[in-house]
């Protein structure tokens, strides 16, 4: 486990944010209309590993900043499905991510669609 500390903004940069990650850990994409619709491709954060520094007041409930429309991040709470409480983090929104890290991060498919989110969809090409 590596954890190492990203900048991140909306497009604006009205909303920005570091978060301690480990990308050695994993990526999701899903399927389901929402990530689709809005090409989410996302890791996760601890809560306490994550700083907000500006401009959340600007975020919409579905994380996008209000000004510029890039999703950002959503705080998500513990539930009966989840691990616990975690931040949902555009990989996206990264600014000093190296595209090299996130080619080698694995990536973990969730079939949101036919919520059988426990199990990648048959198809993950088009994620």
């Amino acid at each position: 486990m590596s954890k190492k500390t990203y900048q991140g903004s909306c497009h604006c940069g009205r909303v920005k944010f570091e978060a301690e990650l480990d990308l050695s850990q994993g990526t999701g994409k899903c399927n389901c209309t929402s990530c689709w619709k809005r090409r989410w491709w996302s890791i996760r954060s601890a809560p306490d590993g994550f700083r907000a520094l500006s401009g959340e007041d600007e975020l919409g409930p579905s994380g996008f900043c209000r000004h510029c429309g890039v999703a950002v991040y959503s705080r998500i709470e513990a539930a009966e499905w989840n691990d616990g409480a975690y931040v949902s983090i555009s990989v996206a929104a990264l600014d000093d991510l190296d595209p090299a890290e996130l080619v080698a991060a694995p990536v973990q498919y969730m079939d949101g669609r036919h919520d059988d989110w426990w199990n990648p969809p048959k198809e993950t090409r088009h994620l």
